[in-house]
């Protein structure tokens, strides 16, 4: 183990990542700001539904959230150019963590992607060439590195595709029917649209994506199927891109491309100037066995928690239990109402709750379909009315329809919100089963 992990290979490829990486970091913060998504998500809403136990991780006042991300913008390029990188690369990690958890109204996966690689990518020697910091301490430079710092990206990613190719493998998906629903708001495209409306179409993407998140970390492995998992990437993310709109995770995943390829293409492509590592060192850390632990221990995590909906009673699909975290990409359509009844205890009065009085759309969007959301809605209502002086008992009726399927009752209506608690790793009772 020592030997595979501690052997030397040639760094172009991380150096080649590391400047691809720095420059999407930068366009996906400057990109929140012309798109006007800081100003739909961190700025306008009155309240955020931060993730459960980060309330006190809130949006900066006023305008502050624009600072915040061209901050973020600046150590992406930071990163890009290799100057004080250590610093730059922790820096944005722990400011894209900020962001992460203190809103999930836009959760996407490639959100936790980008949060998991800012913190490894932190500790990586990706400075040691091409960059300003080897340029100003020539002590850095260097054109190897560890053979983990390529295995920790192929692990991560094996355990991403895996999972998202094992998470479509439910009726759903198989017969056609959530592509057909992810398919409908398509049909203005230019060109596409009207074909994306085709069965055959459906059941191509359906089985297509199955297939290609399964087989495409072996294939880019193995050096006979290589190039052509790689046109196959090209094509699958750029679709992907098009199609979904989904930011910088379709060229962040072809970056990723950099590790599976050979030194000498990556350095006669990238870094003709560069000389190639031919070597073939072993050169063991005086801090072994606490990486061990932390290399292990990170990957265990990464491994064990997309299985926890296994072990929460009834369906992901239903409950949406253990779906954050787990690599579960667009794989469901959900529709549903909701109304939240709040009981005044002194009283015994009714007080109407105006949905567009609290939430913006989208976050009212969220809140029909997903628990936590309810949840934290209620404990927030309840807040607001302890601070009126008023104890109050909030009851929610909710209808949820999951894949185009008829609407069933999704809250148990006689169930007093506020007195109940989350529950993260394991089933929340007042949740009316599935079937």
């Amino acid at each position: 183990m020592n030997t595979f992990l501690f052997r030397h290979i040639d760094n172009s490829s991380l150096i080649v990542f590391r400047i691809f990486f720095g420059l999407l970091c930068f366009l996906e913060s400057v990109g929140a700001i012309f798109t006007g998504w800081i100003k739909r998500t961190l700025i306008e809403p009155e309240f955020t539904f931060s993730f459960i136990d980060f309330s006190w991780l809130q949006p900066l006042p006023g305008n502050w959230m624009y600072a915040y991300y061209i901050i973020m913008g600046v150590f992406g390029l930071l990163i890009m150019v290799g100057y004080k990188y250590r610093y730059s690369a922790f820096a944005f990690a722990i400011m894209w963590a900020g962001t992460y958890f203190m809103q999930k109204s836009s959760y996407n996966n490639h959100y936790y992607l980008l949060f998991l690689l800012s913190f490894i990518m932190a500790v990586l020697p990706a400075n040691s060439y091409a960059s300003f910091d080897a340029k100003l301490n020539p002590k850095l430079k260097s054109i190897s590195m560890p053979n983990w710092c390529r295995w920790v990206f192929i692990l991560q990613l094996l355990i991403v595709y895996t999972y998202a190719s094992i998470a479509k493998i439910y009726p759903d998906w198989l017969d056609g029917s959530v592509i057909k629903l992810l398919m409908q708001s398509k049909s203005h495209f230019p060109i596409v649209g009207e074909l994306l409306q085709n069965e055959s179409v459906h059941y191509f993407i359906a089985y297509s994506g199955i297939l290609f998140d399964g087989l495409i970390i072996p294939l880019l492995l193995f050096k006979p199927t290589r190039k052509y998992a790689f046109f196959a990437s090209i094509f699958f993310h750029l679709f992907n891109s098009f199609i979904f709109h989904i930011g910088i995770f379709p060229y962040l995943s072809l970056a990723f491309c950099l590790f599976f390829f050979e030194p000498k293409t990556i350095r006669n492509i990238f870094l003709k100037k560069k000389e190639l590592y031919i070597g073939d060192d072993i050169k063991t850390p005086s801090y072994l066995n606490a990486f061990k632990i932390a290399f292990a221990t990170y990957f265990i995590i990464q491994v064990a928690l997309p299985l926890r909906h296994y072990f929460i009673e009834d369906n992901v699909l239903w409950t949406e239990e253990g779906h954050r975290l787990s690599w579960r990409m667009m794989l469901r359509v959900k529709s549903g109402s909701i109304n939240f009844r709040v009981i005044d205890n002194t009283t015994n009065s009714f007080i109407p709750i105006n949905l567009n009085d609290y939430l913006t759309k989208k976050q009212q969007r969220n809140l029909k379909t997903k628990p936590d959301f309810i949840w934290q809605f209620s404990q927030m209502l309840n807040q607001k009315f302890e601070a009126e002086g008023k104890s109050v008992s909030i009851f929610a009726t909710s209808y949820v329809s999951v894949n185009g399927k008829p609407s069933k009752r999704f809250i148990d209506p006689e169930i007093d919100l506020t007195e109940v608690e989350w529950n993260y790793f394991k089933h929340n009772e007042w949740l009316l089963p599935s079937k």
